[in-house]
């Protein structure tokens, strides 16, 4: 029999609203046209809808989404993921989390999750590279990334390493293990769906103290950030089955 690569788990955690849903996709469809996935390359599996992932040899990588839930509500889902990631990283696969994904794996493998003392990070930013591996490298030492977050990675688990800060965050990029990332920016979220998201809830925003016109403004592509994804499973999601 010819070999065959097995899918990408997509460990989808969460939605936008449904009309930014129905322009520009969930999460779990962004993360996919981002990472370069095609029909039949991935399985998507709605944890946030209590559905469960095979067993990690079932996959060869695994990719977390974003969410609007949060890490520290400890919801029943939630738990069961992190469960299923510590199980994932303990066999070796190979994971990349955004977001969400990004503090759901931290606190799967023993780090803090709480609200960013900064306050609330929308839109553009500036993302420096603090640390060294083949999936950075040939990045410049600062790259635009977009963020969309109130929750943050307060403490790292031990052993972890820092691969990228922000002004308003120390732990934007985080390698836990060989093959094991995660980002607190999104790599996969692009200009129009973050300028639809911010003029849509443009009144509520203003009312936390944040212009959402001038962010909106000020958006700018982000490339860089993007091709971590791909980059991601050209380096570590090579596995095949028979």
């Amino acid at each position: 029999m010819t070999a065959s690569l097995l899918p990408v788990l997509i460990l989808h955690t969460g939605d936008p609203e449904d009309t930014l849903r129905d322009h520009h996709g969930g999460y779990a469809d962004q993360l996919c046209r981002a990472a370069g996935l095609h029909a039949g390359q991935a399985s998507v599996v709605a944890v946030y809808r209590g559905q469960t992932p095979l067993p990690p040899a079932a996959y060869r990588a695994a990719l977390i989404t974003g969410s609007p839930a949060m890490v520290t509500d400890h919801q029943p889902w939630s738990e069961a993921a992190a469960a299923w990631l510590r199980e994932a990283v303990a066999a070796g696969l190979p994971i990349f989390g955004v977001c969400y994904g990004h503090q759901l794996l931290a606190y799967a493998l023993g780090g803090d999750v709480d609200y960013n003392p900064a306050g609330r990070s929308l839109g553009t930013r500036a993302v420096e590279r603090t640390g060294e591996d083949p999936l950075t490298a040939g990045l410049p030492g600062r790259f635009p990334a977009q963020m969309m977050h109130s929750q943050i990675v307060t403490s790292p688990p031990a052993g972890s390493t820092i691969l990228a800060r922000a002004s308003h965050d120390p732990y934007q990029m985080l390698r836990y293990a060989p093959g094991v990332y995660s980002s607190q920016f999104h790599p996969e979220f692009g200009t129009d769906f973050m300028r639809e998201y911010l003029l849509r809830n443009a009144q509520g925003l203003s009312e936390k103290g944040l212009d959402a016109p001038a962010l909106a403004e000020a958006l700018e592509p982000t490339p860089l950030a993007t091709g971590l994804l791909k980059r991601f499973l050209d380096l570590h999601a090579a596995r095949a089955a028979a």
